[in-house]
């Protein structure tokens, strides 16, 4: 089925091709992607929709040596697969396998890591100037799609590279959609650009003109530029936008015709200065039910590969996810509380937002990828006596850390933070984990820091959240993945803020815990009673404000403490209980369990749960190994 990528092991194989070859080639890269993924689930249908473009990239330019920025890296799976990886792309997301992101330890052809979107423009022109101050001759090309470019990170580095006027190229992957379909004003733009019947044929004509004028020297060449350029803003009525910001703009061209593709990135070495090349793509492109369901095949889980269906465990029979958890009970909230709103950064329906936005479409708010805005837009109208639910992802909310303190914290903002995917993801990895957010929020003035064991209490804090009497800002963190109970739509209940409630009592021993890992360690601590050895447990809920008088009834009457979290061990919720102890000058032995100070890599959250210590096995062990050091 591979005869030909059986003999690609880098692109120098490639460039052995005849160009011809190549469209043979696709498919065979296409079908190889399908393969794979459909029983080692990935990114699917992005790496599919850029199959073409990446072979011609590795097969015009000369990789390492010039260098291709991947921006988030959906799409970079054929990228991998061309570039040695292909006899260990089976590891693909998996426990100490090949990562789902370009790594720049894992290959020289990955010249800049990704996992969070906008950042190849930025990176790409770094790399340009670096090769300027060095002397050294390299081409530079950032690929990036359409819902990334709705990022201010991008914008930014375009309007850097305009005026640097440094020799990279941007490659604009347009298909129209990120996860979600886009949103917003460029979207709109790129419509127009791409649909303009009388711009894109009399723009082909055009060209055919102006490359034969361009042959009779430099002086011809200059008019054939100011030519092109007012072909380009004459048919389109208004100033091309990345030509306003001294990019030379080139397209729309068919991004799955592969020889067109190879003659226009020959032009493109040509040609010095910021080029934008504007390449339209299907994402999906020769799967056709993930052309057709395009959000849904972003990540498809397992499916077959022929008839291309999902295959999904029997849901009726289990708890609900979190995220879903978080999606009715906004809904449910929103019917209740006319003041709520909706927020999120191009996730809808990784968060399920798009719950609310079928019954309330006027107050669930899909702003694109654009963390920074979806915080002081949340700050905004939350000035104006509104309370947003602002759901970012855990691992994006670092983005716009300058904005929670900024524009809502620092002001005392009636704003909602639900981060969803807190603690360890699974197979997206360094990149994706949530492991950060415990530690930098709880270090915020007026800040309310909280995280749910379970699915009940996610829609209690969401409630308690949103009452009057909590005005400020105010962080709710649930982890990925199921919950724990069926019956889980309970009525709501006020949690009263900064409250632990008490699970289990002991003697010796003291197990604090925060959020999901409570979980693990309720069952750790129930194995440990079978044994008579009985254990306190309490799920302390809130990070800040802390229950203090729960913490000094432990620090009192236990001789060791354990705290539980998934997140990291420095600056986080165990660090919160030594700050207490120390300030109130108790001296007992504290043992933390979390995320230790390394980026943790893929794997699934069993595994990477093991590697931590934080397993219902590894919190066993613990307390059982801290109650045998007490003496009797």
């Amino acid at each position: 089925m591979y005869d030909l990528l059986n003999t690609i092991s880098s692109p120098d194989d490639l460039k052995k091709l005849k160009p011809e070859e190549l469209i043979v080639l696709s498919r065979e890269l296409r079908q190889f992607i399908i393969d794979v993924v459909s029983c080692n689930p990935g990114h699917f249908g992005a790496s599919l929709g850029v199959v073409e473009l990446t072979i011609a990239l590795h097969y015009v330019y000369n990789t390492p040596h010039d260098r291709i920025v991947w921006d988030v890296g959906h799409q970079a799976y054929g990228h991998k697969i061309l570039t040695g990886r292909r006899e260990n792309f089976h590891t693909n997301r998996k426990y100490k396998g090949i990562s789902g992101f370009p790594k720049r330890e894992e290959s020289e052809f990955d010249s800049f890591g990704v996992g969070h979107s906008s950042t190849s423009i930025s990176a790409a022109l770094g790399m340009a100037k670096a090769a300027k101050q060095k002397g050294e001759k390299r081409r530079v090309i950032a690929v990036i799609g359409d819902g990334a470019m709705t990022a201010g990170l991008a914008f930014e580095g375009l309007n850097n590279a305009g005026i640097e006027k440094s020799d990279i190229l941007v490659i604009l992957n347009d298909n129209n959609i990120a996860i979600d379909p886009n949103v917003g004003a460029l979207k709109e733009y790129l419509l127009d650009v791409t649909t303009s019947k009388t711009y894109n044929k009399f723009k082909d004509e055009v060209w055919n003109v102006l490359g034969m004028i361009s042959k009779l020297g430099p002086n011809a060449q200059t008019l054939a530029s100011k030519l092109e350029t007012g072909i380009k803003s004459t048919i389109l009525r208004h100033s091309n936008l990345f030509e306003a910001m001294n990019f030379r703009y080139f397209g729309p061209i068919d991004g799955h015709d592969i020889l067109h593709l190879i003659r226009i990135l020959e032009d493109m070495k040509r040609i010095p200065g910021p080029k934008l090349l504007h390449c339209i793509t299907k994402k999906g492109k020769g799967f056709p039910q993930a052309e057709i369901n395009q959000t849904k095949f972003h990540a498809p889980g397992l499916f077959d590969k022929v008839t291309g269906e999902l295959t999904r465990p029997d849901e009726t029979k289990k708890p609900p996810r979190f995220q879903d958890v978080f999606g009715h009970t906004i809904l449910e909230l929103a019917r209740q509380n006319d003041k709520i709103v909706g927020v999120t950064p191009a996730m809808p329906t990784g968060c399920s937002l798009n719950i609310m936005m079928k019954e309330m479409p006027h107050r669930a708010f899909d702003v694109g990828i654009a963390e920074q805005h979806a915080v002081t837009f949340s700050a905004g109208m939350a000035s104006e006596g509104m309370i947003p639910f602002c759901n970012i992802y855990s691992t994006f909310m670092q983005r716009a850390y300058d904005q929670v303190i900024h524009d809502v914290a620092l002001q005392n903002l009636h704003v909602v933070f639900c981060l969803d995917r807190g603690g360890l993801v699974g197979d997206d990895g360094a990149t994706h984990h949530g492991f950060f957010d415990l530690s930098y929020m709880r270090v915020l003035p007026n800040m309310v820091v909280s995280a749910p064991m379970d699915e009940i209490e996610l829609r209690n804090l969401m409630y308690t959240a949103q009452l009057e009497k909590n005005a400020g800002p105010f962080s709710i963190r649930y982890p990925r993945g199921v919950g724990l109970n069926l019956d889980w739509q309970k009525p709501f209940e006020e949690l009263p803020v900064g409250k632990a409630r008490k699970l289990a009592s002991g003697k010796k021993v003291a197990v604090l815990t925060i959020g999901h890992p409570g979980n693990s360690a309720a069952r750790a601590v129930k194995k440990l009673a079978a044994e008579k050895i009985m254990i306190t447990h309490y799920d302390m809920r809130f990070v800040q404000p802390l229950d203090e008088e729960v913490l000094h009834e432990v620090f009192k009457n236990h001789e060791t403490v354990i705290t539980v979290e998934d997140g990291m061990l420095k600056g986080g919720f165990g660090s919160a209980v030594l700050e207490f102890m120390a300030d109130n000058n108790y001296n007992v032995m504290v043992k933390r369990l979390g995320v230790p100070n390394y980026f943790i890599e893929q794997g699934t959250q069993i595994e990477l749960k093991k590697e931590c210590g934080f397993d219902t096995d590894g919190i066993y062990d613990t307390l059982k190994e801290m109650h045998n050091k007490i003496k009797d």
